[in-house]
């Protein structure tokens, strides 16, 4: 009778000690690349970064990312676009990657297979078309949101075009994009990515010494409407958000900045 539950009690041992072994050995092998992404890089300029209202920032070599495991997507993503990288390569698209950098892990891409939507870029992959690591970088999970096809490829697609414009014309801009996380549509897969009901983008040029802001929020959803339609003040994003965008601007030049829903200065198409 003794040995009749002797066996069992033994493979429940052995299972739960494999599995403390195996979550610590996993531990022990991503911790390195976990603070390598806590570390900017030589690209990142962390004088213009936003806040985080998560405390898990991420520094890819090409862009960075506040990350939220709440909503399994960066509550943004932040990068300078330059002249120069507005190039186009025909690299062959990766397969998308969970990001090792991101100490919760961020979300499989499964979470998005027969969702109905579109694993929407934060940091588009055509404005990291100057290079093949760039451009495969944007192909982590971190850097998605859900977004519904005919608002990816639509609207949201012109603002992207748009800002690229902009960054030919003033020899480079920064843009701080992703969703409004605080309202959803709803979520998908078993993870539950949060499907945000809208999207903002910020961009702020300092090209000839005269700063500049302009913000757009655009609700989650098809639209023929012009992109001035869609612009905002950054404070009215913050307020929406939580988020400080632009915290290492001096004082008065960041609350004239990000009061402003002007679009004088920047030509929009």
């Amino acid at each position: 009778m003794k040995r009749k539950y002797t066996y069992p009690l033994l493979v429940i041992v052995f299972t739960l000690v494999w599995y403390v072994f195996e979550n610590y050995a996993n531990k022990a092998v991503d911790a390195p690349m976990i603070e390598e992404g806590r570390q900017p890089k030589a690209t990142t300029n962390t004088y213009f970064l936003p806040t985080s209202t998560t405390g898990q920032v991420v520094h890819h070599n090409y862009y960075s990312l506040s990350y939220s495991e709440r909503d399994e997507q960066a509550e943004w993503v932040a990068y300078e676009l330059k002249k120069s990288h507005i190039v186009n390569n025909d690299f062959k698209r990766p397969y998308f990657e969970v990001d090792p950098q991101v100490e919760t892990e961020s979300a499989h891409w499964r979470n998005y297979k027969k969702s109905g939507y579109d694993r929407g870029h934060l940091c588009p992959a055509g404005d990291r078309e100057f290079s093949k690591e760039a451009y495969e970088e944007t192909f982590l999970t971190s850097n998605i949101s859900p977004q519904r096809h005919d608002f990816n490829a639509g609207i949201w697609n012109e603002l992207e075009q748009q800002v690229r414009y902009w960054a030919k014309k003033y020899d480079g801009v920064y843009v701080v994009t992703g969703g409004i996380l605080k309202d959803k549509m709803g979520a998908i897969g078993t993870e539950g990515v949060t499907v945000p009901e809208s999207f903002y983008k910020i961009v702020y040029d300092q090209s000839g010494g005269d700063a500049k802001m302009i913000a757009f929020l655009m609700n989650h959803k098809v639209s023929n409407k012009s992109l001035k339609t869609f612009v905002t003040s950054v404070d009215q994003i913050e307020k929406l958000t939580g988020i400080d965008f632009f915290p290492e601007l001096e004082d008065s030049v960041e609350d004239r900045l990000e009061s402003s829903t002007s679009t004088k200065g920047w030509k929009l198409r």
